[in-house]
């Protein structure tokens, strides 16, 4: 795309949004024509503005962005896709959250990844559609993983490399995938992971989403296969992320009401 467009029709979805002076708004974007945009819009937060109510977050939009002196300039916005079940639920908005946390953490205003927007708009269609979010969460992380090039090595140890054989291993950040039993037990950062997990994180990787959606994954193996997501997302980001504990936090209301 030019740098030097005065104008642009993009496609986008919404990760954040923030107030800016007296009655503006600025938008974290994340575009399938350009990537990741910062935007602004003009008199957002006033009573009157027609634009505020296509802009919240998590909003599938096609907007005309003018060029500012800093910022791309909203003129024209029309919502493709308000998810509207992920508003209505606790938990569907903790794990919406937690979705474009991981691509805005993830990403920089470097270009365009048409794979990264399908696999956003897809998992918030998912979120806003199925019953239980876990596999389109997982999923959704393991193939942005993918995505930008840090696929983890499921099948053979990442120190030796044999093929991991039937039984509990290991698990290294650092290194990128599983350890066998051998090559784990000196290393004193990996962590265990079952052969279970390990199995239900191998189908995910190589599987379709259909297909993953219709395994019943025992709810130990889930917070197992959890916890070292969050593991390897964690390293690879350098820092911890918000929206786990927002989740943390819905599951432990949800548990008290029931």
């Amino acid at each position: 795309m030019a740098k030097q467009e005065r104008s642009i029709r993009v496609e986008a979805v919404v990760l954040r949004h923030a107030d800016w002076g007296e009655a503006d708004r600025i938008l974290g974007l994340y575009t399938r024509e350009a990537g990741k945009l910062r935007a602004i819009v003009k008199g957002a937060r006033k009573l009157r503005s027609r634009k505020a109510g296509h802009l919240e977050p998590f909003t599938r939009v096609q907007l005309m962005l003018a060029r500012g002196r800093d910022l791309w300039i909203v003129t024209q916005v029309e919502t493709v896709n308000a998810y509207l079940p992920l508003r209505e639920d606790l938990q569907r908005i903790a794990q919406a959250s937690y979705v474009v946390e991981l691509l805005d953490r993830f990403t920089y205003e470097e270009g365009a990844s048409p794979l990264m927007y399908g696999l956003l708009v897809d998992t918030l269609a998912r979120l806003a559609e199925v019953e239980d979010p876990f596999m389109a969460v997982r999923y959704y992380e393991l193939h942005l993983l993918d995505v930008l090039g840090f696929r983890p090595e499921l099948v053979n140890c990442v120190r030796c490399g044999e093929v991991i054989q039937p039984q509990d291993q290991f698990y290294s950040a650092l290194l990128g995938g599983v350890l066998c039993p051998n090559c784990g037990s000196f290393d004193p950062a990996a962590r265990p992971i079952s052969m279970q997990a390990l199995k239900y994180l191998r189908h995910i990787l190589r599987s379709t989403f259909t297909n993953t959606a219709k395994a019943q994954i025992p709810a130990s193996v889930r917070l197992e296969m959890e916890a070292v997501l969050q593991y390897f997302l964690t390293y690879h980001l350098e820092r911890s992320l918000n929206s786990p504990a927002f989740i943390r936090e819905v599951r432990r209301l949800d548990n008290s009401y029931n």
